[in-house]
């Protein structure tokens, strides 16, 4: 079965309800869909700037409890190499995008992501974009 690394963005739609996310995810399976640590720092990071803090503080908990984290300790080798092949094309993404990214490729995931235009630049990763705007 196919294994889904979900970017921060499509997170954020899923706790939104937005683009038919929660419909994906629930095709897929849970247990097919994994965040990294890196999403879950922003999403965290997202939650604590909020007015509404408590709220979506509580719905990021939830959502963590739902998927998979994927730690990046394993991951940074992969995220080294891809760095400096991209900084060689002169193709700079952020660490994080690129730590999300390499989290992929590392576990054989398929990014979802709408960010396809920075993270296509990735070599080796796959990607779906559920966004439908």
């Amino acid at each position: 079965m196919k294994q889904y690394l979900l970017d921060t963005n499509i997170c954020i739609f899923f706790l939104r309800g937005l683009y038919d996310v929660p419909r994906h995810l629930e095709q897929i399976g849970r247990r097919n869909c994994h965040i990294s640590e890196i999403t879950v720092g922003e999403l965290l990071y997202g939650a604590a700037c909020s007015a509404n803090k408590e709220k979506h503080l509580q719905q990021v908990n939830e959502l963590i409890s739902l998927l998979a984290v994927k730690p990046i300790y394993p991951v940074l080798p992969v995220f080294a190499e891809a760095k400096a092949q991209l900084r060689k094309r002169g193709l700079m993404i952020d660490d994080f995008d690129m730590l999300i990214g390499a989290t992929a490729l590392k576990h054989d995931m398929i990014l979802v992501t709408e960010n396809v235009k920075h993270l296509s630049h990735v070599p080796g990763i796959v990607i779906e974009n559920w966004i439908n705007r």
